[in-house]
């Protein structure tokens, strides 16, 4: 049998093999009070057979918000709410971890609390675009630049927010420092134009994701505690002018944390993998924990990433949405159910909770 499909450990959590469900918004959460919607614990628990579930990106406070139907992890309803979640997850036999984002400069005035501009490491905008509650698109506003004594107020806010993840069940926690937000935001010399000690350098631009992964492993467990990059995404103008040095000094101080896992976007997320090329078994030489491979993987790809070692574990984002039994169907190589992102961000069960499994 494949390795794909052996047990793992990953922390304090044995995980029944090594595929992982990727966080993916489905944006299906109360715009009033962005309480997960009441379906999400039969959509994780329909997934439960991934080795681990790494649940869609949730805002660690209000001005964390960039998007409609986002759910939170800072009220009690939210928590209350995941904790359905979860429990169905682990009712199955999974494991689930929470994704943490703040969206940084990626929002809108409408979109933050009191119509304050939004925050991010530097006042550049990110050319990019926000989305209201009515689902209309707006151009993203140019940030308010944050002062320096702020951050540890920002990173206090990781902090609670992982913490009220461990309340609600979840095994652990990711943060979101990819695609052009606000930990990326910081990592990247396009939208860090700091002259602090959090601009400038590689070292500067690490310090803010470093002393926040920190915080946050220290609050809930290192081994509780992942987190997500993606080195040459220039996704919403993120972009850095030389990844290969920031990310290999990034991983070493990650690793020196004992962080659970990295979790690496090879490329730009759903388009392409190999362009531009980066030495991504570098920076895993360079960690000690547990490494995830992301982007546009296929099964034969997957075995031979784990099978190398190349790699501890696999994620995949949308076919685990189409496909609730991709685990099955992956190791009996069944046909995949065809993904239609007409439904992606639907209402309802429609494209969330109606994929069919295999009855046979």
């Amino acid at each position: 049998m494949s390795q794909l499909y052996t047990p793992f450990t990953l922390g304090r959590v044995t995980l029944a093999n090594r595929l992982v469900m990727s966080p993916m918004s489905r944006h299906r959460s109360s715009n009033t009070d962005q309480t997960p919607h009441p379906l999400g614990a039969l959509y994780y628990q329909q997934r439960a057979s991934a080795g681990l579930i790494i649940a869609e990106g949730t805002q660690t406070s209000p001005r964390a918000k960039g998007f409609p139907g986002v759910p939170g992890i800072y009220t009690p309803a939210q928590i209350a709410a995941w904790r359905e979640a979860t429990t169905a997850v682990h009712q199955a036999g999974g494991h689930i971890f929470l994704q943490l984002w703040h969206c940084g400069r990626v929002s809108c005035r409408q979109n933050q609390p009191g119509g304050e501009l939004p925050i991010a490491p530097s006042a550049i905008d990110a050319g990019a675009f926000s989305v209201l509650d009515d689902g209309s698109r707006v151009p993203t506003d140019t940030p308010r630049a944050l002062a320096t004594e702020e951050l540890p107020a920002l990173t206090a806010e990781y902090v609670a927010a992982a913490q009220n993840a461990i309340t609600a069940g979840f095994d652990g926690v990711e943060l979101h420092a990819a695609n052009g937000y606000l930990l990326h935001q910081f990592l990247s010399d396009a939208s860090n134009q700091r002259s602090d000690n959090y601009g400038g350098s590689p070292e500067n631009r690490a310090r803010f994701v470093v002393e926040t992964a920190a915080a946050v492993a220290a609050a809930i467990g290192a081994d509780r505690t992942g987190i997500r990059l993606s080195p040459v995404s220039n996704y919403q103008g993120a972009g850095d002018s030389a990844p290969e040095k920031l990310y290999p000094l990034l991983i070493e101080q990650l690793s020196a944390l004992g962080l659970g896992y990295v979790h690496m976007v090879e490329g730009f997320a759903g388009v392409q993998r190999d362009n531009p090329p980066f030495d991504y078994a570098e920076l895993r030489r360079r960690f000690k924990g547990a490494w995830i491979a992301n982007n546009m993987y296929d099964r034969d790809m997957a075995e031979a990433a784990i099978a190398s070692g190349y790699a501890d574990l696999i994620a995949f984002g949308r076919p685990f949405i189409a496909n609730p039994d991709l685990v099955r169907r992956l190791r009996e190589e069944r046909a995949l159910n065809a993904f239609n992102p007409d439904t992606l961000f639907a209402k309802d069960e429609v494209g969330y909770t109606d994929y069919p499994a295999l009855t046979e």
